[in-house]
């Protein structure tokens, strides 16, 4: 029961923010920084804050830790979400109405309640959704992302199995509102969590494949969070327990999804150059199009 309950839940939820990320970038043309191309000191830079980020959030005060959550979530919401809404009075509500349901449920339910999980799993797919398409559609491309979490799998590897750098950020943020993680639980004995950094290593390869090489980018995106997003992770999980008799702590899904999804680049890219930005047509554009109508031949009188 435990197994399919995993399965199910992870593969909905990564389903989720995939479609959500996928909706986003075909409808909402996102303002493009004013910075060239993604390149190997981004992706350093970008995993210098991957590295940095947990012992800032370790560093902080008990207390202190879901408030700087609550603010980076609230940061995201409002700055992807700015072309779909742009009173910001009114985006604020809205922001400030999810990070407050988000305590609220927290307050009257308790942390392994499923209205509180359903609450925190909104925010958190609706921040990785902003954050993929802020990525994507300013010019990072699939090179960038494969190797970027290669990377990934290799740093989620070491501080899981390693230093347990990974336990010891799950344990501090246990007890406190704005996890950053999604998942769904049912008392004590049902439970399926997906951290944020999971969901958006899948929602940065499927949209980057997608806006790189179309259709069959996608399925390849698809295919991988479904085989080594969700079912490999739970898989390996229930196997060792069986096998050594006691379930390990974490299973980094980032150990099967980062190396499958960088030999899926290396497969796609023999389909010739990326797509870049500038050769997608969104759906807003063709419906804005001036339609073109036929031009007609004047009579002329016989003669």
């Amino acid at each position: 029961m435990t197994v399919f309950f995993q399965l199910a839940v992870t593969a909905a939820l990564a389903l989720a923010v995939v479609v959500g990320t996928l909706a986003y970038f075909r409808t909402v043309r996102t303002a493009r920084p004013p910075v060239g191309v993604f390149n190997g000191r981004d992706i350093f830079m970008m995993m210098g804050f991957v590295l940095a980020l947990p012992y800032i959030y370790l560093a902080l005060p008990g207390a202190v830790l879901p408030v700087v959550l609550a603010l980076v979530f609230a940061g995201g919401l409002s700055v992807g979400y700015q072309p779909l809404v742009a009173h910001g009075r009114l985006r604020w509500a809205l922001i400030t109405a999810l990070i407050a349901s988000v305590l609220v449920t927290h307050l009257a339910f308790g942390e392994t309640a499923p209205p509180y999980w359903v609450a925190n799993s909104c925010v958190v797919g609706l921040v990785v959704v902003s954050a993929t398409n802020l990525n994507v559609q300013g010019g990072m491309r699939l090179k960038n992302v494969a190797w970027f979490l290669l990377a990934l799998a290799a740093y989620d590897a070491f501080f899981a199995w390693v230093v347990p750098l990974t336990q010891e950020l799950a344990d501090a943020v246990q007890g406190y509102p704005y996890a950053p993680a999604a998942g769904l639980r049912i008392g004590e004995d049902l439970g399926a969590v997906v951290g944020m950094g999971d969901l958006l290593a899948y929602a940065l390869f499927t949209t980057t494949a997608y806006k790189a090489y179309g259709k069959p980018g996608l399925r390849t995106g698809i295919a991988l969070v479904l085989l080594f997003g969700a079912v490999a992770p739970v898989a390996a999980l229930h196997l060792i327990a069986a096998a050594t008799g006691d379930a390990p702590g974490i299973i980094p899904a980032q150990v099967f999804f980062g190396p499958a999804a960088f030999v899926a680049y290396q497969v796609l890219r023999r389909r010739g150059p990326e797509r870049r930005m500038a050769d997608i047509v969104f759906r807003r554009d063709r419906a804005q199009a001036p339609r073109q109508t036929p031009v007609r031949a004047e009579a002329r009188p016989v003669a």
